[in-house]
């Protein structure tokens, strides 16, 4: 038996045939994997599975031939898997139109899943009752139900699923997306074309497959009727392609216009957060500013009003005292009385000068500093004053805030470091003001010991410096020591600096 002459050019249609449409199953599983936009998952699955299954039919039309061009008999088992790949993508087809045209809500329609099992009931019917009627060989039975699946199943799932593609075509919202419903038109206009096609099937001894058969086309028209199904699956296949192009640009640009919201919210929550630092900063510059002009009134009630009685009561104690000078009892109460109220004069006196020490304001940071200094060597330590850089007045708000925060650290210096040694550098730079204290103390660690309660001071000092707009440093280590470094920025409106040389240049200006 001589082996049938391979024809490469149905080669090439089936190939095309096959690729168009497998191509087209991985274009829409691809969509459907995503957040589909096309169409939902459940409507996009059947007929992705359309496309796989009825490529791999096609190319196993070509297996088919090569195996015969070499010879080959096809098993018997063969063409009954070709016809059942046959139907299952074809009512995988009738499905996807089902579930586009009646839409149920659910992942799988139990009414669309009922008339796909009813068609392919009805098919089974025909296959039976033409076998019954004809009998004849299992070749011819499987021609037969090759023909009856065409007519039952593709004519009209291709023409239903024509339909499916028109009225998601039709529920496309806006005018913008134009070339999503040309996409859909032009697959729509394949399966439409491609439905027709599938009347001409191979040529059977049933109606109307005696008269209008692949054979007879190919004898009016000079070519297969499968080349032009392979160029409506192509159609279809750039239709669907050029859709979900579409939808995936929209995709992309939702997705940018959610990043650019994002960053727009990102950016107003920045902005909002800057604006609660900067209120929060003037917040506690007015904060530091009251509690100093409340010291300074207390201050000065203190020495003016408490300060005065006590004067008072000296002189009338004195007097007292030369009145009773015989009574050698009242006496000695007098001498008591007198050295408590001086006791309670150089009390007040050190509270007035820690409430608002005068020379702040008459002289400076810088005396005032001095002052500080000699004040603390009353209690032990040895403090080391150093200045460096051109002395200059300062805002009285800068100035009181270097004070506060030099005052609190060697009080810290006194209490908890264990040290008999500090030194204080101040430090006048070019657009800013330098504060450094620092000891060979026990030293601590920094993230355990700066939190409230422990902490107290440390965040005291460090709200003073930001108050101002400056930075406040804290370099410890246990059992080394600690530095303390606050550095506060010049403003246009600083007094001019306190020059010995007139020819030195201002700091300020050079900022």
């Amino acid at each position: 038996m001589n082996a049938p002459d391979l024809r490469f050019d149905m080669v090439v249609v089936f190939f095309i045939y096959g690729l168009a449409f497998f191509s087209m199953g991985l274009t829409v599983m691809m969509e459907a994997r995503r957040s589909p936009m096309l169409a939902e998952a459940r409507v996009l699955w059947p007929l992705a599975f359309f496309g796989f299954v009825h490529g791999s039919h096609e190319w196993l039309e070509i297996g088919l031939d090569v195996r015969r061009w070499f010879g080959f008999n096809d098993p018997l088992y063969i063409p009954w898997i070709r016809l059942v790949l046959l139907v299952i993508s074809f009512a995988s087809l009738v499905l996807y139109s089902l579930q586009v045209l009646r839409p149920q809500g659910r992942v799988l329609s139990q009414s669309n899943f009922q008339t796909v099992l009813a068609l392919l009931g009805l098919y089974l019917i025909l296959v039976i009752a033409i076998g019954l009627i004809q009998p004849n060989s299992l070749e011819v039975l499987q021609r037969r139900a090759d023909a009856l699946a065409r007519y039952a199943l593709a004519v009209p799932g291709a023409g239903l699923a024509a339909l499916a593609l028109i009225r998601q075509a039709s529920q496309v919202p806006t005018t913008e997306r134009r070339e999503l419903t040309i996409g859909l038109h032009l697959a729509a206009l394949g399966f439409a074309i491609y439905s027709l096609t599938q009347i001409m099937v191979t040529p059977v001894d049933i109606f109307p497959a005696r008269y209008l058969n692949s054979t007879a086309f190919l004898n009016w028209a000079g070519f297969p009727i499968q080349a032009v199904r392979a160029c409506m699956a192509v159609l279809v296949t750039v239709g669907l392609i050029q859709a979900t192009q579409v939808v995936e640009g929209d995709r992309q640009r939702q997705l940018a216009s959610a990043q650019e919201a994002r960053l727009r919210a990102l950016e107003q929550i920045r902005l909002e957060l800057a604006e609660r630092e900067a209120l929060r900063r003037e917040l506690l510059r007015h904060t530091v500013a009251a509690q100093e002009e409340e010291r300074s009134r207390i201050a000065r009630e203190l020495h003016d009003e408490t300060a005065q009685f006590l004067t008072a009561l000296s002189l009338d104690l004195a007097t007292l005292r030369k009145s009773l000078h015989r009574n050698k009892e009242a006496v000695h109460i007098l001498d008591r009385l007198q050295d408590m109220r001086g006791k309670m004069s150089q009390g007040i006196y050190r509270m007035v000068h820690d409430l608002r020490p005068a020379q702040l304001d008459d002289l400076g940071i810088v005396a005032a500093l001095g002052y500080l200094v000699d004040d603390t060597r009353h209690s032990g330590l040895q403090v080391v004053l150093n200045i460096e850089g051109n002395r200059q007045r300062l805002d009285p708000l800068n100035e009181t805030v270097l004070f506060r925060i030099a005052q609190e650290a060697l009080t810290n210096v006194t209490r908890h470091s264990g040290a008999d040694k500090a030194t204080v550098v101040l430090a006048f730079e070019p657009c800013q003001i330098r504060l450094a204290i620092q000891d060979e103390g026990s030293g601590f660690t920094p993230n355990e010991s700066s939190h409230p309660p422990r902490g107290w001071g440390l965040v005291g000092m460090r709200e003073r410096a930001e108050s101002v707009g400056g930075s406040f440093h804290i370099h410890a280590t246990p059992g080394i020591g600690t530095l303390i470094e606050v550095i506060v920025p010049l403003s246009d409106t600083q007094p001019a600096p306190i020059e010995e040389n007139n020819h030195e240049p201002n700091p300020v200006d050079a900022c």
